[in-house]
């Protein structure tokens, strides 16, 4: 892309990994994990709310504070910058079991989400719109100019990097604002999403599908911490059903969201900054730092190291079990025969979603095909539907959020070097982009699952 990748060549290459050091990332997610879910969830009272931490917050978390403090800690705790390029290419093969238990999940609730009508349409106008109508108006108040543009036209996730580095490069004000939201996301994306969902649900008053679908904000961990802070608050029969009104919410963002960005959420914050910021923004000097201002220097160590398709099994293998250790922990469920075949579905479920992804030449993302194979394996009317969901629905989903949020935060140490580089404002703007795109699709959701009468 002319001018548009993230500046990369003045670094030096990453080392790879040895197999040693990928048993020790292993093995300290495993320890991370445990520590996690025996924790549990603690409930924190607020005014009339409350906020829930949820085991999956604990593990992202403590993987963060051990990047943060691994040059002081001995050898064999030490992650490296290598390993925490690794633990981010992990990411996806955790995520992927996740995304197939939400398959799994939605395929026996597709006649009722099909009966939520247009809530789940409309409601991504609400994530697709709510990060600039909230983050927008504040970036111009706190004297951010056109950086504001990249930090609210979108959550910021990869897709959104590389269109507006393909539009303005990653040296531009917009490209500086987009690699704010970026790096906030990454940095504290799962934590404030979680913790702003908790507090949302906590007031009792949108319906608690609105507020799944809210959480299918595109991005995988901080999907799995909203909903998890939601689902935490239900029943367990409404548990379920958060989390698969968050998956099909998810799916649609996911699917659509690169080309909503592009010809409709970015034309649209353009339009708008030109309108508002001769309003808002007169005679307010820039804020952000010169130090931001390097483009290349403060870009993303985003170095995600390939992994084989065997080394992916295997990965896949242990992200399982270790979901079925936070199932035994935190929801008293022991890997009997039954539970390990139904983690057994789930990860053929993966497997085989990932073989589609593959013979289909890459053309689609793999999230898409393994949703729709663990939907297809559990829709009514389908051959052992009911049993496939009676086994998978022993294996509790925020369990299989927890490996995510452990490897998500045993990454994130290498970004927090150019997070720094980045003024308060713009990061506070990114804040109310995140807090946009949830509680807009919320507000949505919730107009049209109480639609007034007539």
């Amino acid at each position: 892309m002319a001018g548009g990748m993230i500046a990369t060549e003045d670094r030096p290459p990453v080392p790879p990994v040895s197999g040693g050091g990928k048993v020790t990332l292993f093995l300290l997610a495993l320890v991370i994990v445990a520590i996690a879910e025996a924790i549990g969830n603690v409930s924190i009272p607020l005014g009339a709310g409350k906020i829930v931490l949820l085991p999956l917050l604990w593990a992202l978390l403590l993987g963060g504070a051990l990047g943060l403090l691994s040059p002081r800690l001995p050898a064999p705790l030490r992650l490296t910058g290598a390993l925490q390029n690794a633990a981010s290419a992990y990411l996806q093969p955790a995520l992927l079991i996740f995304i197939a238990k939400l398959g799994l999940l939605v395929g026996g609730s597709l006649p009722k989400i099909l009966a939520s009508g247009w809530a789940l349409v409309f409601q991504e106008f609400g994530h697709f719109f709510g990060t600039m109508v909230f983050g927008l108006p504040v970036a111009l108040l706190l004297g951010i100019k056109r950086e504001a543009i990249g930090a609210t036209f979108s959550v910021g996730r990869e897709p959104s990097l590389a269109i507006i580095g393909e539009r303005y490069g990653m040296d531009s004000p917009e490209g500086r604002g987009v690699l704010a939201e970026y790096l906030t996301g990454t940095v504290f994306g799962a934590v404030f999403i979680a913790v702003l969902a908790g507090l949302v649900t906590s007031l009792g008053i949108f319906n608690p599908l609105a507020l799944a679908m809210g959480a299918g904000v595109g991005s995988g961990s901080m999907m799995a911490a909203a909903s998890g802070a939601i689902a935490a608050q239900q029943t367990p029969e409404v548990a379920k059903e958060v989390a698969t009104f968050a998956a099909a919410s998810n799916l649609v963002t996911t699917t659509i969201g690169t080309y909503f960005t592009l010809f409709l959420s970015l034309p649209f914050t353009i339009w708008a900054y030109g309108k508002l910021e001769p309003i808002l923004g007169r005679g307010r000097r820039s804020a952000v730092p010169e130090a931001a201002a390097g483009g290349g220097a403060a870009a993303p160590a985003h170095h995600e190291a390939p992994i084989g398709f065997a080394e992916t099994v295997v990965a896949w293998l242990l992200i399982g079990a270790y979901g079925l250790i936070g199932n035994w922990l935190t929801y008293g469920v022991a890997p009997n025969g039954t539970v390990v075949a139904g983690m057994a579905i789930i990860l053929g479920t993966v497997l085989s979603g990932w073989c589609v992804y593959l013979l289909c030449g890459r053309r689609l993302p793999a999230v898409l095909w393994v949703s729709v194979l663990g939907m297809a394996l559990t829709y009514p009317g389908m051959p052992y539907a009911a049993e496939v969901a009676a086994m998978t629905g022993k294996i509790n989903f925020l369990a299989l959020a927890t490996p995510i949020l452990t490897f998500a935060g045993l990454s994130v140490a290498k970004d927090v070097p150019a997070f720094r580089r980045l003024g308060w404002r713009i990061v506070v703007v990114s804040f109310m982009a995140n807090a946009g795109t949830f509680l807009g699709a919320v507000l949505i959701a919730q107009f049209f699952l109480h639609a007034p009468a007539g």
